[in-house]
């Protein structure tokens, strides 16, 4: 019957249903994915570099070890100038690790409640709140921690403004809960079901479970969401650069103004001469974050993939 079904059919139609046309179409596929994962590839090591070979000339004039290891940067003072990202560096790291502390406990609570508590009507508008917050532009967060979070927290610690490393953390914690939260909910979805039906089982609570059980089984996507959560915040640019005060002094404590490096790559690099001892260190920053974002993400990487190899 479906032989004499098929004699009925284009010619066209019997081709795309053939065994031979079904094996050119894998292999097709096969090819287009490829050179899609090669592209990216190749992306990547395009600016890698290009960060390197535009960076290094710099080093013909400044000193490696200044440039690491002082935390003076004022490359345009007139008696001397100087190179030196220590300064940099720690203030990105404290608005990031700060911004880590309000978002972890926040994005983890979050996540189990969506994951093993909240009816499913609650879920179906929590979920799209959380993705609807991902997709605030940067900017925007910026504006509200000028005229919002500045001000309350000048008035809390009778400061004479808001915009230091506390302000921009807070901020950054708020851009980095959807990807804590998202991946989290999926790392606590993904636990087994016998292992809470167990503990249930063994006269455990609900609350008990979620502590004790769930959420150590789910440990490290967890772990992976949070280092994503922490490279989304490091290269987070207007954000910082609006809210935290560009103070190029080394930070202190979290309310003293600071500059991060991708708000001074941002200030400076349209006002530098091309060439000159500037223009190449501010490529040297650049490739400094490229390597500590990438290092982040690698890391976030290889523990997920070793919770869906435990998970299999």
């Amino acid at each position: 019957m479906g032989k004499e079904s098929e004699q009925h059919l284009p010619v066209w139609r019997i081709f795309l249903r053939s065994y031979r046309f079904q094996k050119i179409w894998e292999k097709v596929l096969v090819i287009f994915f490829f050179f899609n994962g090669f592209f990216a590839v190749f992306v990547l090591l395009g600016i890698f570099s290009l960060l390197f070979f535009e960076g290094t000339p710099a080093f013909k004039t400044i000193s490696p070890k200044e440039f690491f290891f002082s935390s003076v940067w004022n490359p345009t003072s007139p008696i001397q100038e100087k190179y030196g990202i220590l300064s940099l560096v720690v203030s990105t790291m404290l608005t990031t690790l700060g911004a880590l502390v309000i978002a972890t406990p926040l994005g983890v609570a979050c996540a189990a409640y969506l994951s093993d508590v909240a009816s499913h009507r609650v879920r179906e508008i929590v979920k799209p709140a959380v993705e609807i917050l991902a997709g605030i532009p940067s900017v925007v967060v910026g504006f509200l921690g000028l005229v919002v979070v500045a001000p309350l927290l000048a008035k809390l610690f009778n400061l004479p403004n808001g915009l230091n490393a506390l302000n921009g953390s807070i901020l950054l914690a708020v851009m980095s809960l959807p990807t804590i939260i998202s991946l989290s909910e999926d790392a606590l979805v993904a636990v087994p079901q016998e292992y809470k039906s167990a503990s249930l089982a063994l006269g455990a609570n609900r609350w008990q479970t979620l502590l004790r059980v769930t959420i150590p089984s789910a440990l490290s996507g967890i772990i992976a969401s949070i280092m994503l959560g922490m490279g989304r915040a490091i290269g987070e640019t207007m954000t910082v650069l609006m809210a935290c005060g560009n103070s190029q002094a080394m930070p202190h404590s979290f309310l003293d103004s600071v500059r991060t490096m991708t708000a001074t790559i941002a200030i400076e690099l349209g006002e530098t001469a091309y060439g000159s001892p500037h223009y190449h260190s501010l490529f040297i920053i650049g490739f400094v974050l490229f390597l500590m974002t990438f290092l982040v993400n690698l890391v976030s990487d290889l523990i997920l993939a070793k919770y869906q190899e435990v998970a299999r």
